[in-house]
Formats: structure tokens, C-alpha cells, sequence
């Protein structure tokens, strides 16, 4: 049984079967990793994982744009090395793993590179900018053995691992409907970082707006909690016409299967953060968001219960399954697969939805998925 079933969370464990070269045993070290760029708001929270992992080690960091290079030697051990460009330090670093954090374009090609010399590889959602891309970097990983994961914060939190468990344990009996709904007001709103900005609103750098953005986790709880659709029908807006930007800020997708629906919406427009995922089934509902979880079982109502539902009394993660580096270093160092949502797998269906969205925003049309 894998660990992260014990601990309710993954259901399917996929990747390739082969072991990579040189990789630390529990007891004989620690993990050697690298980090591949830092215009990924994202990376600083995991530097900060990295920072306290007991069994992993940051020996490296590629990036070339001078200030994020100052800002990550403030945070870093002396002894972390600085290189302009990743595959000089691939060489010369050597490292066991890497975490990639820069544009969604670039990821293919990074892996390539970690695929010859047998690194482990972790990168933030979403795979990639496409189907093919993401197709090929799974083919890459499972020929090299060497593990490919990707990163969705909602893997890391106690709502998400009680309601998968819950949801594959038949407490709501078959699911016949999930509403999955993520977004912001736009990363210009929340002040991300003009690194991350300018190619967050990049059509080719990043794949499109808050289709890709947000929309990549309904697909990921889509694809997780129901399997594969078999239609997609998809709209993109720009809402904020003022911006001038040339990707949407606000997508909705709806996913068809032969006995559900899924509705995705994926924002840059809301006037709050929202992470919600509802999940329907004919035995009660369940919704999570990033800090709790709350049921409401067949036939409730009146006014005692609560419009969203009673709150589900949550555990606290073990360290192997609370963040994404821990989990990372824990796949490499004991040979086990990376699983469902974080497989790559899994995630190259991710682009394939998403690629049928695009194409169904584009003609108007509903679209077959192959």
C-alpha cells in the first residue's frame, strides 16, 4: 500500500519502474537538489521546505536575472553554488533532483536535459503548455527511471485528503457532479512579482490566463476524483479590457461524462481568493477548501443545518505528505512511484483537457476527447 493511500490521500500509484543512478538510500545521506530558475512566485515557499527537509541537501540554483539571484543568497546556505545557466550546473552540480519554478513553456525542455543524466524532476502545474509536451516529458521520465512529479498546493492539505477518502470510500455513493471553483482577482492584484507577471501574461510562455492558471486543478480533481471525461466545452473572457492583456482572465469548463458533470471556473475577476470543490453524489455532498471540509448528507435542511454543511473534524498530515518537497525526497530515497494527483500520468491528461478547452473556446463547439 503506498503511503500516501495509508494517509488518505492518493489512490493510484503510476510512473516508471526503473530506479535512477546514484540515489541516497534512508541512512547512507542526503538528496541532492538543484533548483531550476526563480521567476515562479512559488519557489520561495519551497526554498522554504527545502530549508528544514532533514534528508535533502540544496547544492545548486540556476537563474540568471541578477535581482531574484540576490534575494535567494540572503535565504540560502554559503554553500549553495549560483549558475547562470541550468545545464552547466546539471554538470557540474550534480544533483540527485531538481525543482523546476519558471515559465510553463521551458518545462519539456528542462527535462529533457534531467532525463540524460537521470535527475529526479519536480515542477509546478501545470505540466506544461501542452498535450504533446507533457506527453513527451512523461515518455522521457518512465524510459530514464527517474521520477517526474508535479506540484499542486491542494495535494498538500488535510481537506483534500479527507475528501478523496471519503469520496472513494462510497460515503456519497457514485459521484454525479463536482463543481470546482478556483481563482483570485488577478495576479496583478495580489501583487505577484514582475518576474512572475511577465510571463503569467504570456500566451506562449505560460499557455493562456486563468484557463491555465486555475483551470489546471479542475481537471486534476476532475481526472483524480472521477477518472477521464468524455467531452469538454470551454469559454474565455477578458474581462479587464482596461489591462490590455493578451491572455483571459476568466474561463469556465464544463466537463462531460456518461453519468456526471463537472464545472470548472478558473478566475483572475473574483473580488476575494476562492478554493472551492464540491462534490455531489446521491447519498450527501461534500466541499473543501484549503482549510476545511464540510458534509451534508441526504435529505438535510432547516434551519440547524448550516448551508454549507457540518464541518468534518480533520488530522494533521504526516511530514511525508504535508509539503511537497518532504514527499518528493521521500519518493526518490525509497524507490516508490509519485501518485495520483501529482503523477505524470495523470497530469498529461491534465493538457489534454485543457487543450480541448482551448480548441473548444475557439470554435464554439463542444469537443470530442480522444
Amino acid at each position: 500500500m503506498s503511503l500516501f493511500a495509508v494517509t488518505y490521500l492518493i489512490l493510484l500509484p503510476s510512473g516508471g519502474a526503473r530506479r535512477a543512478h546514484s540515489v541516497p538510500q534512508p541512512g547512507e545521506g542526503k538528496t541532492r537538489v538543484a533548483i531550476v530558475g526563480l521567476d515562479h512566485d512559488h519557489v520561495w515557499e519551497l526554498l522554504k521546505h527545502l530549508q528544514t527537509e532533514p534528508d535533502a541537501e540544496l547544492v545548486a540554483i540556476a537563474e540568471s536575472q541578477g535581482p531574484l539571484v540576490e534575494k535567494a543568497k540572503a535565504q540560502v546556505h554559503d554553500s549553495v553554488k549560483f549558475y547562470s545557466e541550468y545545464v552547466l550546473m546539471l554538470n557540474e552540480a550534480k544533483p540527485d533532483a531538481v525543482i523546476v519554478a519558471t515559465s510553463n513553456d521551458r518545462h519539456l525542455e528542462i527535462l529533457r536535459q534531467c532525463a540524460k543524466r537521470h535527475i529526479h524532476y519536480s515542477v509546478e502545474k501545470p505540466m506544461a503548455t501542452n498535450a504533446a509536451d507533457a506527453r513527451e516529458m512523461e515518455r522521457l521520465a518512465s524510459e530514464a527511471g527517474i521520477k517526474l512529479m508535479v506540484n499542486y498546493w491542494n495535494a498538500w492539505v488535510p481537506p483534500s485528503h479527507e475528501l478523496f477518502h471519503r469520496v472513494h470510500d462510497g460515503r456519497l455513493g457514485p459521484v454525479e457532479k463536482i463543481i470546482v471553483q478556483y481563482g483570485h482577482s488577478g495576479p496583478k492584484e495580489i501583487g505577484v512579482s514582475p518576474y512572475f507577471a511577465n510571463w503569467l501574461y504570456d500566451p506562449v510562455k505560460n499557455g493562456g490566463g486563468a484557463i491555465m492558471d486555475f483551470g489546471c486543478y479542475g481537471a486534476e480533481w476532475a481526472l483524480w476524483l472521477k477518472g477521464r471525461p468524455t467531452r469538454v466545452l470551454a469559454t474565455a473572457k477578458r474581462l479587464k479590457v482596461e489591462q490590455q492583456n493578451k491572455v483571459d482572465d476568466d474561463s469556465t469548463i464544463i466537463l462531460d461524462y456518461p453519468d456526471a458533470t463537472v464545472i470548472i471556473e478558473a478566475s483572475w475577476d473574483w473580488p476575494s481568493g476562492m478554493d472551492r470543490v464540491q462534490v455531489f453524489g446521491p447519498k450527501g455532498s461534500l466541499l473543501a477548501t484549503g482549510h476545511e471540509l464540510f458534509y451534508r448528507p441526504k435529505g438535510s435542511g432547516g434551519a440547524k443545518m448550516p448551508l454549507d454543511g457540518e464541518p468534518v473534524t480533520l488530522n494533521a498530515l504526516p511530514r511525508e505528505t504535508s509539503n511537497p518537497v518532504s514527499y518528493f525526497i521521500d519518493r526518490i530515497r525509497h524507490g516508490s512511484p509519485i501518485e495520483d494527483p501529482l503523477s505524470a500520468k495523470l497530469n498529461a491528461q491534465v493538457m489534454e483537457i485543457l487543450d480541448a478547452a482551448r480548441q473548444s473556446v475557439r470554435t464554439g463547439r463542444q469537443e470530442e476527447l480522444r
